[in-house]
């Protein structure tokens, strides 16, 4: 059997203002293998956002249990959930988050760079270059990301995403800001990772895209459906 990568018990997430209570998540069970790709879909409002949040560890559950390749994640500290991000998760964004500023390489190698043990520069650079060399962007490492094209700056946020050989890679809306073309350029690459052996989860509010996905799960009103529900919607 696979290892367990991601599992979550019983999460729930509430937000409380002097008005009202929200339930964004109610009773999410997920649990992510080694090498699965899944896809998380539903409309807006319905907590895509929040448990991707939640799973990349930039927020907390109010209730319930998430383990991290066997680890207790749910109630760390600000610092104790960044060096675990750092180390385990590997993050692509719709909107890229590339910094202008800096070289594509420079890009990629930034969380090697903050990671807590330090890396010598010889295997930064091999890291990054082996991660340029996967998603076809080696001939653009000198280049700043607002000298490339939509698509290629989410090659680059990919192999950001990489470099750090993460437990897993948390996919959002990754062709938001793409043209159909690009879209599909992206989500091949997405799928040959996997095939090579990454572990994804995406979040996408497009169903051809989330049928990619070997596991593909619904959220509705902050409830995960099980497979029953799926199928009869």
């Amino acid at each position: 059997m696979k290892d367990i990568k991601i599992q979550m018990k019983g999460i729930t997430k509430q937000f409380s203002t002097d008005a009202m209570d929200t339930h964004a998540l109610r009773g999410v069970d997920l649990t992510i293998r080694s090498g699965d790709y899944v896809s998380i879909s539903g409309p807006s409002g319905c907590g895509k956002s929040t448990l991707l949040s939640l799973l990349g560890l930039l927020d907390s559950p109010t209730s319930g249990q998430y383990f991290i390749e066997g680890k207790d994640v749910a109630r760390l500290s600000l610092a104790e959930a960044a060096a675990i991000r750092n180390e385990k998760i590997g993050f692509v964004f719709q909107s890229f988050n590339l910094i202008d500023e800096l070289s594509v390489f420079d890009n990629i190698a930034l969380p090697l760079r903050y990671r807590s043990k330090g890396m010598d520069e010889a295997e930064i650079t091999a890291r990054v270059n082996h991660c340029l060399d996967k998603v076809e962007m080696a001939h653009r490492a000198q280049h700043r990301p607002t000298q490339l094209s939509g698509g290629q700056q989410q090659r680059v946020a990919i192999a950001r995403a990489l470099v750090g050989t993460p437990a897993i890679l948390l996919v959002d809306e990754p062709t938001g800001n793409l043209d159909s073309t690009n879209g599909d350029i992206v989500m091949e690459m997405l799928a040959q990772l996997n095939r090579e052996g990454t572990t994804l989860c995406m979040v996408t509010h497009d169903s051809r895209y989330a049928n990619m996905a070997s596991t593909r799960l619904q959220l509705r009103d902050g409830v995960m459906l099980d497979t029953a529900q799926r199928e009869a919607a």
